[in-house]
């Protein structure tokens, strides 16, 4: 019996509105510090490291308004699922090119698929994201496939 509902699976397809940031070059120079970065392009700020986009993609949220545990909320595209405990699945990245400091980037974001698999405790409900990270013109610059688990 599947514990997915035909009001679940119509979500799929769902979007948030798109949102545009700049990739400043002092932000990646930041962020190349923070994790260790050594290339010098990464650290002059010209070009921002793959998982830049991934803090990008994160509001900046008063403390007040993160959850009991200190993470930020869930993604508005999650429905109301029957299982609750939702879990990093992994993430693919197709790579358009390279990230330019000083750049704006528009990301647009969807729920892609939404399925069902057995697993050796239960049911579990596969949740995958598509993030697409694009100039303002509309050329491709990253798209992420992001796998989140409900169990």
């Amino acid at each position: 019996m599947s514990v997915l509902t035909d009001e679940i699976r119509r979500q799929i397809g769902a979007q948030l509105p798109p949102f545009t940031f700049e990739c400043s070059r002092q932000d990646i120079r930041k962020y190349a510090v923070a994790t260790g970065q050594r290339a010098a392009r990464f650290l002059s700020g010209d070009e921002a490291p793959l998982m830049f986009l991934f803090g990008a993609m994160m509001p900046v949220l008063p403390l007040d308004a993160l959850l009991a545990d200190g993470r930020q909320p869930d993604s508005p595209l999650i429905p109301d699922l029957p299982l609750k405990r939702i879990m990093a699945g992994g993430s693919e990245y197709q790579v358009h090119r390279r990230i330019m400091g000083g750049e704006m980037l528009v990301c647009k974001q969807s729920l892609a698929d939404i399925f069902e698999k057995s697993g050796s405790e239960g049911p579990l409900i596969f949740l995958v994201f598509e993030n697409r990270f694009e100039t303002p013109d509309g050329e491709p610059v990253v798209t992420e496939r992001l796998t989140r688990i409900a169990r």
